[in-house]
């Protein structure tokens, strides 16, 4: 068996609750949406002084898209509006910005300001945020059999290894820490074949409000785990 280190490596986040935070304080759905958006800063900074070198940001899933038409408009207006400035801020800090997931349902004018702010963030050297946007575990590994199939890769040649590379999560280590806010307890949909030894870890507190008390004790949970990746 294996104590878990303090700082785990990659950290990955299903972000849960904004809907509930803006109900709570009779809002509009939008707004706590909004509020989780502005959380992202903050949390990736105190990740980034534990050490951690990858987190990875569950923001909209392939099956968001059957929310009611003028959210999914207000999830796609939110990123138009923010990756550019969070880009920006994520340079300043030597973050490099990653995104995991479709790009295809995206208007052009969207998909060009994502490959931007990658593009800006590239070459930097720490922390490494991953978007999880209009991503689904399960489609990204369809889509991985398909690349296989279309690089006439042998059937004896694919092995675990291999078909790693054809995720979108190919050169990122596995998520050693999964957590989700907000109170549910599934993994819906996220990361499935990354997330095959990840520790989890679950918490009532909604996304908005997710903060460094909230982290520290999702890493001292993280730190009693013993991880035996199958081993006695």
């Amino acid at each position: 068996m294996t104590q878990a280190n303090y700082s785990p490596r990659h950290v990955a986040i299903i972000l849960d609750g904004n809907g509930r935070w803006a109900k709570k304080r009779n809002l509009p759905r939008l707004m706590g949406h909004r509020a989780g958006a502005d959380n992202i800063r903050s949390v990736a900074k105190i990740f980034a002084n534990y050490g951690v070198k990858y987190l990875t940001l569950y923001a909209f899933s392939t099956e968001n898209w059957n929310r009611p038409k003028a959210e999914v408009a207000g999830l796609l207006n939110l990123l138009a509006r923010r990756i550019g400035r969070e880009a920006q801020v994520c340079h300043q800090e030597n973050m490099k910005l990653i995104y995991l997931g479709r790009m295809n349902k995206l208007s052009q004018k969207l998909r060009e300001k994502v490959e931007a702010a990658i593009e800006l963030t590239k070459d930097n050297t720490g922390l490494t945020i991953c978007l999880a946007f209009d991503y689904g575990g399960r489609d990204e590994i369809v889509r991985a059999v398909r690349r296989i199939i279309s690089a006439d890769v042998s059937s004896d040649k694919v092995d675990e290894l291999v078909f790693s590379q054809y995720l979108y999560t190919s050169g990122i280590p596995n998520p050693d820490l999964i957590i989700r806010t907000g109170g549910e307890i599934r993994l819906s949909n996220f990361l499935l074949w990354q997330a095959a030894y990840s520790e989890l870890y679950f918490t009532p507190v909604l996304w908005p409000d997710f903060g460094q008390e909230d982290i520290e004790e999702a890493l001292s949970e993280y730190k009693r785990r013993e991880r035996r990746f199958g081993s006695v």
